[in-house]
């Protein structure tokens, strides 16, 4: 019988000693969304307990994950466990992809039934004016017969959405030539490649950024504009807030592999990085294209 305890020879299954992490995760999320719905509604100390809340979690998350890659390096991590972060990892995107699903699923529902329905025949004795057009360029032109919506302009592909495209599309390209150099056995030019992946993705999130600034000060494109401009900040926002997640797993996986993680037969922790940060290249192509070109 093999050793169980010899790296060279990992358990069939590995089981976790008993653990604070989870109650822990638990508490510091608790008081997240307690201090997130008392922060929202003007309450002194809603801010505190939220901040607090993030504080234990993160700490809780850094913890874990840190003791998980102690015992990955330590080779107690065999096939089954392999096979059991694999499944994790393809069930977690599926339910990103549930959930940019939706928002699509309202974006399309918005333009293709609720403002039809509110410039038909049934409609026209409350709102005579209302002209049901997308996007909502002027005021009243959508969701606002009572002119409660400033005029704003709405956004085009030209030209901070593209260069984003390209910065993502290029993204996708470094880390496929990162994961091919890994498999190669050749670690500088994965670091080096993994690098220009945090690199770009960190200057999309600029750009972005950017964007909104234009946005919000020159077009007066606000989450307040009605609809347009409610759906426009929550895709987008959602998807950079992904963005901005996908870009810390590159980083701390480019640091590990910086400490020699990681070998070219067991990397399934870049593996996982990359499937995530090539679906949000993904979603961001629908962005691109529902967003900002229809």
């Amino acid at each position: 019988m093999s050793n169980p305890t010899c790296p060279s020879s990992p358990p069939y299954y590995f089981v976790p000693d008993p653990s604070r992490h989870p109650v822990m995760a638990a508490l510091g999320l608790f008081f997240v969304i307690l201090g997130a719905g008392q922060w929202i509604n003007g309450v002194e100390w809603g801010k505190y307990s939220f901040v607090a809340g993030m504080a234990i979690w993160l700490s809780v998350l850094f913890q874990w994950f840190s003791q998980a890659v102690s015992e990955s390096e330590s080779g107690q991590y065999g096939h089954k466990i392999d096979l059991s972060f694999r499944w994790s990892m393809s069930w977690f995107i599926f339910s990103e992809v549930m959930f940019f699903g939706a928002f699509f699923t309202a974006l399309w529902w918005l333009r293709a039934h609720s403002v039809p329905d509110l410039g038909s025949l049934e409609s026209a004795l409350l709102w005579p004016d209302f002209k049901a057009a997308w996007p909502s360029a002027v005021a009243g032109a959508t969701a606002s017969p009572a002119d409660i919506v400033e005029p704003f302009t709405s956004m085009t592909p030209f030209w901070l959405p593209t260069i984003n495209t390209a910065l993502l599309l290029t993204s996708g390209v470094t880390l496929t030539i990162a994961h091919h150099a890994l498999v190669a056995g050749q670690r500088e030019k994965t670091i080096l490649f993994m690098w220009l992946t945090v690199l770009l993705g960190i200057i999309f999130l600029f750009v972005q950024g950017y964007e909104y600034y234009h946005a919000y000060h020159e077009l007066n494109l606000k989450l307040t504009s009605g609809v347009y401009g409610s759906t426009f900040y929550m895709l987008t926002g959602f998807h950079g807030f992904h963005v901005f997640v996908g870009m810390l797993m590159l980083l701390f996986i480019t640091l590990r592999l910086q400490k020699g993680h990681f070998t070219k037969e067991r990397h399934f922790g870049f593996e996982g990085a990359a499937w995530y940060w090539h679906f949000v290249d993904v979603v961001w192509l629908g962005l691109y294209i529902l967003v900002y070109w229809l």
